[in-house]
């Protein structure tokens, strides 16, 4: 399984640049033929940016998990495009983290894909 990305101000690469794992950020055209989790930002007022609405109606069928990044000064739409792209794709959600993340947010990110990769592997 792969860890693909969309970024903006820079807050979702410097989250991936933390991961013990390898990411890839997303470009126009890129068709995905493997299982992967998605890591977006929220813009706007919890809506999902349209990079990743573009990427993700073309490339749903592999997608397995969510991550948002996201600003809790906007309290109850804080990474709300997180739900969004869980109801359309019905997929979990794996991790809402603010900004570009604290460690815990990491450790959560791993524990949450491995859980996922090993549920896969049954």
């Amino acid at each position: 399984m792969i860890v693909l990305y969309d970024t903006l101000t820079g807050n979702v690469e410097r989250f991936v640049k933390k991961l013990p794992c390898e990411a890839h950020r997303i470009s126009d055209g890129l068709v995905v033929d493997e299982d992967f989790v998605f890591i977006t930002y929220t813009t706007g007022l919890g809506k999902i940016p349209d990079s990743s609405r573009y990427f993700l109606q073309s490339n749903n069928k592999h997608l397995i998990a969510v991550a948002v990044s996201g600003n809790k000064n906007f309290g109850t739409l804080f990474a709300a495009c997180a739900d969004e792209i869980s109801k359309i794709h019905n997929i979990p959600i794996l991790l809402k983290f603010e900004l570009s993340g604290k460690p815990s947010d990491i450790k959560s990110f791993m524990k949450g894909l491995n859980e996922i990769e090993a549920h896969r592997i049954k």
